[in-house]
């Protein structure tokens, strides 16, 4: 069946680092374009990073020199570095695949940047 499945937040200190992984399994996988988004208690979902299936990037001004997007269409995983971890980042990171009429999420993961 179609899922993603997003592993690797947890709770880190500011200035930290924090790698989250997202492995798809019954799509395509190179067809589609994949993005992690982020919601905070109390705020909107937003955009985070996004991979296209050419390996474009795009980030949010927020996150940009921090995180990095990346890909293994070999194993079927997009990736996203954070580096330099701030108190604002903390939030529900989702995994997304878009390719035409499809649009996948991931169930999500929490990572808490405290001290």
């Amino acid at each position: 069946q179609v899922q993603l499945v997003e592993s690797g937040g947890g709770l880190v200190q500011p200035g930290g680092s924090l790698r989250l992984s997202c492995a798809a399994s019954g799509i395509f996988f190179s067809l589609y374009a994949m993005d992690w988004y982020r919601q905070a208690p109390g705020k909107q979902r937003e955009l985070v990073a996004g991979i296209t299936s050419g390996g474009s990037t795009k980030y949010a001004d927020s996150v940009k020199g921090r995180f990095t997007i990346s890909r293994d269409n070999a194993k079927n995983m997009v990736y996203l570095e954070m580096n330099s971890l701030k108190p604002e980042d903390t939030a529900v990171y989702y995994c997304n695949a878009k390719f035409g009429r499809s649009d996948i999420w991931g169930q999500g993961t929490q990572v808490t940047v405290s001290s």
